[in-house]
């Protein structure tokens, strides 16, 4: 399904109560190498309660872009915002803390430059890179939900739930996404999967976790929100 060599990069970046890491994250994005394509940098605020909204309106208009939900809706619908207003030939889905490093980009990126990617999923279980370490039953949910999502897919992914994962602007405007929160990851998994000769790689990616206390959001609900999309939607 390739069209061509890429040559511009939107960065989508879901935010929901991050003060405290957003002005750290966007430092890391400018300064990360992007293997010479344009990159675009779309913010949607989800209806944020801290002071990230007012911190937003602050950015510099002609180098970052943002878009703000009156109320909050959940990740899902944040990126099906964000995936509407890119415009760059691949769209990359950037979290807004720092659990995640935008040193990885170029692994995230060389397969479409050398492979005709259509997607490139990150993966936090291969490729040797650093992880903090933090909860085994999160570790034990993770890969027990990729492996149910790979007996309905037929893919062979390491890491569904990953956060980093990179599309051509084509594939991921054509899906009909519905999930509103953390569902977004299996949803978006599933309907890849359907699209006819789609060149879909892996690459391995470093992981900054954070506890509960630093401010993370996924909890037991979500796993069974994504046990039930995983069957929902094949």
């Amino acid at each position: 399904m390739s069209s061509g060599k890429p040559q511009s990069l939107t960065i989508i970046i879901p935010v929901y109560n991050e003060r405290q890491t957003l002005l750290a994250v966007l430092k890391r994005i400018d300064a990360a190498p992007s293997l010479g394509l344009a990159k675009e940098i779309i913010l949607v605020d989800d209806g944020s309660k801290d002071g990230t909204r007012e911190l937003l309106q602050q950015l510099d208009a002609s180098k970052y872009r943002v878009v703000l939900h009156e109320r909050n809706q959940g990740k899902g619908a944040a990126l099906h915002t964000g995936f509407k207003h890119a415009t760059g030939d691949i769209v990359l889905v950037q979290d807004a803390d720092l659990e995640y490093d935008p040193d990885d980009y170029p692994k995230l990126l060389r397969p479409f430059l050398e492979h005709d990617a259509d997607v490139v999923y990150g993966s936090r279980f291969v490729g040797g890179e650093s992880h903090r370490v933090l909860f085994f039953w999160h570790s034990v949910a993770n890969r027990m939900l990729t492996y149910l999502s790979n007996m309905f897919t037929n893919l062979n992914l390491t890491d569904m739930e990953v956060c980093y994962k990179a599309f051509r602007r084509e594939v991921i405007q054509s899906l009909d996404l519905r999930e509103k929160r953390f569902g977004f990851e299996p949803e978006v998994t599933a309907k890849i999967a359907k699209i006819p000769k789609l060149r879909v790689y892996e690459v391995g990616v470093s992981y900054d976790g954070r506890t509960y206390e630093e401010g993370k959001k996924i909890g037991l609900k979500d796993a069974f929100r994504a046990l039930w999309c995983i069957i929902k939607y094949h």
